[in-house]
């Protein structure tokens, strides 16, 4: 069984993205990512500032932008716009959730395509339907399919199953897998799946990305299954330092033993959701100078 080591692929991203950050600066272009939080939840926070200090690591500009809980929909736009009008900004991320009031499917909206590089604007979802390589793709999706090639695993022909729909991985996950670089036969399964365990069972490839801690149990999985968990969920744990600890959508203990290949959490997905970002804001930079 093997354990694919999501830290170790990561850090093989960064590196060719770190060259690839030199070789534009040593043209004088420096790439640009603006990363916004609407308010003050403590997970964004930590997420923003990973991302800022993983820029800072690179050699790459970031600017961070917090607008208060409070701040409108207008605002939040006007920033939007001031950063889609700026050269010096290559890539534009506004942390999700925003607050309540702020309309995340507007948000999305209003960031010029070309600096989308979580990749969420209708135009790059088009772009990922039609396996046109210009456009931008989620980062965690994005990162499951390079620790698929990383672990030599073979896509084509295989029989995928995505656990899970949403816009962020279900939906882009499942088109990368059938897409003509992967050729996987994929079936997207949700809560409304009936059967789902035998489904599962048919599969070569799982990648489980339901939001529900340890959901997917030995009796989902196949001898011989490649796992991908894309599961960050938080469990209470008295005896941990935090009073809780992180686990996956996969009952890793159980499911490990049956699997040919599986990603731990933490140390599996995670670190290449941020990695794939540094990599799509590269590309962005290219792209709008030309270099």
């Amino acid at each position: 069984m093997q354990i694919i080591d999501g830290k170790l692929v990561a850090s093989q991203v960064l590196e060719e993205v770190k060259g690839d950050i030199d070789r534009l600066k040593a043209a004088g272009i420096t790439p640009g990512l603006a990363v916004v939080l609407v308010g003050d939840d403590p997970a964004s926070q930590v997420y923003v500032n990973s991302k800022v200090k993983k820029c800072g690591e690179l050699g790459m500009h970031s600017r961070k932008i917090v607008l208060p809980a409070d701040a409108s929909q207008e605002e939040l736009f006007e920033v939007i716009r001031g950063l889609n009008a700026d050269a010096s900004i290559h890539g534009i991320l506004v942390q999700s959730p925003p607050p309540p009031h702020i309309d995340e499917a507007a948000v999305v909206l209003e960031i010029d395509p070309a600096k989308d590089v979580d990749g969420f604007h209708p135009e790059n979802v088009a772009k990922l339907v039609m396996e046109d390589e210009s456009g931008f793709v989620p980062c965690t999706p994005l990162g499951c399919i390079r620790l698929l090639k990383a672990a030599g695993i073979e896509t084509a022909g295989a029989n995928a199953v995505v656990i899970g729909r949403s816009m962020i991985v279900g939906k882009p996950m499942a088109h990368l897998l059938m897409s003509k670089q992967a050729n996987a036969t994929v079936t997207v399964a949700h809560s409304r799946t009936k059967n789902l365990p035998e489904l599962c069972r048919s599969a070569d490839i799982i990648v489980a990305a339901i939001g529900r801690p340890s959901f997917v149990t030995a009796e989902f999985v196949k001898d011989g299954a490649v796992v991908i968990d894309v599961g960050i969920n938080r469990v209470e744990d008295a005896s941990a330092k935090r009073g809780y600890r992180i686990v996956g959508d996969v009952a890793y203990d159980e499911v490990a033993p049956r699997c040919r290949a599986i990603t731990p959490v933490p140390g599996g997905v995670g670190p290449m959701t941020i990695a794939m970002l540094m990599a799509n804001t590269v590309k962005a930079c290219r792209q709008q100078t030309g270099a």
